[in-house]
């Protein structure tokens, strides 16, 4: 898994750690590898801009963010392109779930404010591995409604730019970016790619000590 440094509790898996959302195997293996219950919270993703606050483990219905105050639940989110995207707090953490849907949605500002809704000041966003502009291949409804950020493939096709698009909208915090596109990186699970089902996961949680 890759641990960004400086963050408290935050976690991108790959494809050989599995999907802990689901496959409650993995999630036992992800949960005692990095020292987190395994009972996490976790939502049904819809490519939207809903951030639910939780303080229990299990589902919290659809949407595509979730945050917490509460120490020692895991939060979860699993992805094959989307972003995955951790913002700390002093005393909250959030996940988010962004593709380009999602961050025209407003998922990333639903998740600062959801922060904030807790009296709490964010301070630091990590984005986690996805689909990066070199492989993003869209059309123009795609690069018009994400905005200022097309780009090009490595083939010179049209793309949209939605790490740097999502850190944009991060601007006032220290933002973390893995850089590692989904598409071009084997040990990663890709929808483009493969048309997979499978998926890998982000975690975040808040240290009981």
């Amino acid at each position: 898994m890759i641990r960004p440094a400086g963050f408290r509790g935050a976690a991108f898996g790959d494809a050989e750690d599995g999907n802990g959302r689901d496959d409650l195997d993995r999630r036992a293996f992800i949960s005692d590898e990095l020292g987190i219950s395994r009972a996490w919270a976790f939502v049904r993703q819809v490519h939207g801009g809903v951030v639910r606050a939780v303080d229990q483990p299990g589902s919290a219905g659809s949407a595509d963010g979730l945050i917490t105050d509460q120490p020692g639940l895991p939060l979860a989110i699993a992805t094959a392109d989307c972003m995955p995207i951790i913002i700390e707090g002093d005393r909250s953490v959030a996940i988010l779930h962004a593709g380009w849907r999602g961050v025209v949605a407003g998922i990333v500002g639903a998740g600062i404010e959801a922060m904030k809704a807790l009296d709490d000041t964010p301070r630091r966003a990590a984005i986690g591995p996805s689909i990066g502009p070199c492989c993003y291949e869209v059309g123009d409804e795609v690069r018009s409604a994400v905005g200022d950020y097309a780009s090009r493939t490595t083939s010179s096709t049209p793309s949209v730019d939605l790490w740097s698009a999502a850190a944009a909208q991060l601007s006032d915090l220290d933002v973390w970016r893995s850089d590692i596109c989904t598409y071009t990186e084997p040990g990663l699970r890709s929808y483009r790619r493969d048309a997979t089902t499978e998926r890998q996961v982000a975690v975040a949680w808040l240290p009981e000590s």
